[in-house]
């Protein structure tokens, strides 16, 4: 059979003035008595209604491993549905109510309890007793690729399909940023309501003075979720932490006292969310006794289970929040740079499922059995997915630094071994649909994308001797040469116009073809393919680039270079040439070593770069690029949302406070664009990137430059050596 080879818009962020929701605890009463007569009847008129809600947080790797976490799930789940039970004759505000902060809770339970013991779980999820959120795990969203921030809540989508359930929350707790675009997504997902329960630790932030407490954040699509953030004027373990109810008896005096909350929090019903701390397990009825004993004529203390809160809230105060819309940036997400080949390795994998996946399509098309039986290994692959990015990555708890890191690779090697496995079946089950007549050598060559695509596709070619190759609708040649990809030979195809997410066939016929203009001429240290001319340079820098489109502007910043580690030196050389591609390549050695690779593909409007990294390093390091693009306005893809680099004072999408801006999220691209002209660079590998100047706290929107980081440990945080990965 034949083989086969694979090859948002911005918006603005919008407030209500904090002003217009702000008044004294007098004025709040007078008005809650005035709309007495419109409240739901269970909230009697004039209360101060305080929600409690019990939950344990899960500090997975840190605070216990996974065989500790799983028995401090089980018996913890046992006690609190033991607990529901045994307070169900109770008025209904103090009956035990108990909240996860991960759908890992539930997955250990299905796996490890009986058939009937994980039913008596559904019941209580069902009941509310037990409260579930959409996520895994605690998770550092903005390292994330979009497809996997969605991939985490499959196990949660499948159990509300399977059980009729809703899991209408998601906790992005503790670390004290949070991404724009996580609202759609999530929004899109079916979730509703988010608390946000900072650390205030490990943190350049300041986290105490927040200009919404709750709002409806809202992502680019105009889908939004409530979210509860709270400034954290008094440490993590009181309202705005994320353990606000600690202490169940002091923090209903706090919300009913403390003047500082209270000129914030302007509303007679309060949340305060989260009693575990970073226990690796705790067991309580402080929360029940709270209720019973705190509970009088004048207030209502009710153990909640976060939803009631969100549902009482905006039943009452819905209209009078704040809508915003924005990205705080990244700081406990730059963790995951401290291993980067290790988070690139996870990132190629959520890009390969999009090939695995639409080939399993078109196969089941024709044999919806052929490539079933692969359940479990997906399910562990979500699962994966979720979990890499779980919150801990310093690596600094209880749980030694070399089993984190053994953590982190056995979850890449989780998604990998699915990923791979799908793409290589469906690989195969594809070969065999195509028609190959005997004595024939045939490819497919597949796109997976949603739209047409021209580009080089390397072929392992089995018929000895010199070749050509025929596209098999047209009975065309096509260009080809022989190049070597990591030590293995592979004859290198132009496939044009591969149809979206469909497939042209090639045939390889013994003899030479016909002859096709070379690619790209030559001149050391440059090479010109017709659309640009490129020049590098000793350090594997590409110091000019004129774009022929376009009168021959120079794209590089004068004095500047694309793709610059900024050291080393060695010397340009050419390492394959032919009709489809020419290829430079650098060995510039430097500290760390290193080497790049720059192609031109014949007739094609890009630069391919690939920098290699061939040994171990412990510092910061980046590529930089400067370009020759003043007045430009720079956008990226953050985690599901096209994000403009500036902020939202400046029409931009970042937060004007409480963000952290030294990097952003690197997903599929950065643009730097004017009205005229622009300039893509398009990412694989990396997660994160420096804009222009950027700082901590200063995010630069107008230095047309990027640094495109290898890989850094943030203020020499979190796991050092780069988890002893030696190449980048």
């Amino acid at each position: 059979m034949p083989t086969v080879e694979c090859s948002t818009r911005s918006h603005a962020v919008r407030s209500r003035p904090a002003g217009a929701r702000r008044g004294s605890a007098m004025l709040r009463r007078t008005l809650a008595a005035a709309v007495c007569a419109l409240m739901a009847p269970r909230i009697a008129c004039g209360l101060e209604t305080i929600y409690l809600a019990n939950d344990d947080h899960t500090d997975y790797f840190w605070s216990g491993d996974g065989t500790q976490y799983r028995t401090a799930f089980l018996e913890m789940l046992d006690y609190y549905m033991d607990q529901a039970e045994a307070t169900a004759a109770n008025p209904p505000d103090q009956r035990g109510r108990f909240n996860t902060d991960g759908s890992l809770w539930i997955w250990e339970y299905e796996k490890n309890r009986s058939e009937a013991e994980f039913d008596r779980l559904v019941s209580h999820l069902g009941a509310g007793t037990i409260t579930m959120p959409k996520n895994t795990a605690i998770i550092l969203y903005g390292a994330m690729p979009t497809e996997a921030v969605l991939r985490d809540m499959y196990y949660a989508g499948r159990l509300e399909r399977a059980h009729g359930l809703s899991f209408p929350t998601v906790y992005p707790m503790e670390n004290q940023v949070l991404q724009g675009g996580l609202a759609s997504l999530w929004a899109g997902s079916g979730v509703l309501y988010s608390w946000k329960g900072i650390c205030d630790c490990a943190t350049l932030i300041n986290a105490a003075d927040r200009p919404r407490e709750i709002y409806r954040f809202e992502g680019p699509d105009g889908q939004g979720i409530t979210l509860k953030w709270n400034s954290a004027l008094n440490g993590n373990q009181s309202i705005g932490g994320y353990a606000e109810a600690r202490d169940p008896f002091g923090i209903v005096n706090y919300c009913e006292t403390n003047a500082a909350y209270n000129a914030r929090w302007v509303w007679p019903r309060h949340g305060a969310f989260g009693y575990g701390w970073d226990d690796l397990s705790s067991t309580t009825n402080l929360f029940i006794q709270a209720a019973q004993q705190l509970s009088n004529p004048n207030r209502r203390v009710v153990v909640s289970n976060q939803v009631d809160f969100f549902e009482d809230f905006l039943s009452h105060h819905g209209a009078e929040i704040p809508t915003f819309g924005g990205s705080f940036g990244n700081e406990w997400e730059l963790l995951c740079a401290a291993m980067a080949d290790v988070t690139a390795g996870v990132k190629r994998r959520v890009e390969t499922l999009r090939t695995a996946e639409s080939l399993k399509t078109l196969v089941d098309l024709h044999d919806p059995n052929l490539l079933a039986g692969r359940e479990a290994e997906r399910d562990l692959a979500f699962l994966a997915m979720g979990l890499f990015y779980e919150h801990c990555w310093g690596g600094d708890g209880v749980v030694p630094q070399n089993v984190r890191i053994q953590f982190q690779r056995d979850q890449l090697a989780r998604i990998a071994l699915y990923v791979d496995d799908l793409l290589q079946d469906a690989l195969v089950a594809l070969g065999g649909l195509v028609a190959q007549p005997g004595g024939t050598e045939r490819h497919v060559v597949w796109n997976p994308l949603s739209f047409p695509r021209t580009e080089a596709v390397d072929l392992a070619v089995a018929t000895p001797g010199t070749v050509h190759v025929v596209e098999v609708t047209s009975g065309l040649e096509v260009p080809s040469q022989a190049v070597t990809v990591n030590g293995q030979p592979r004859l290198r195809i132009l496939a044009s116009n591969v149809p979206s997410v469909g497939y042209r066939v090639y045939e390889v016929r013994p003899g030479a073809g016909q002859s096709f203009p070379p690619s790209a001429t030559v001149t050391l240290p440059s090479f010109d393919n017709g659309i640009y001319r490129v020049t590098l340079g000793a350090r594997g820098q590409i110091t000019s680039v004129l774009d022929h489109q376009d009168g021959d502007r120079e794209l590089v910043e004068a004095g500047g270079a694309i793709h610059d580690l900024g050291n080393g030196s060695g010397s340009v050389v050419v390492e394959n040439a032919g009709p489809v591609s020419t290829t430079l390549l650098v060995n510039a050695g430097g500290s760390p070593p290193h080497q790049t690779r720059v192609t031109l593909t014949a007739g094609l409007d890009q630069i391919a770069i690939e920098g290699r990294i061939t040994a171990n390093f412990n510092t910061n390091v980046g590529y930089l690029s400067r370009f020759n693009l003043a007045g430009m306005t720079m956008r990226h893809e953050e985690v599901g949302m096209i994000a403009q680099v500036a902020r939202a004072a400046a029409g931009g999408d970042y937060a004007d406070q409480n963000a952290r801006t030294d990097f952003l999220t690197m997903n599929h691209f950065v643009d730097l664009s004017t009205a005229s002209r622009g300039v893509t660079l398009s990412n694989w590998d990396g997660a994160f990137f420096q804009a222009g100047n950027s700082t901590v706290s200063t995010l630069d929107a107008t230095t047309p430059s990027v640094r495109a980081m290898a890989g850094f440990r943030v203020g020499g945080y979190g796991i050092p050596n780069q988890g002893a990965t030696a190449r980048f």
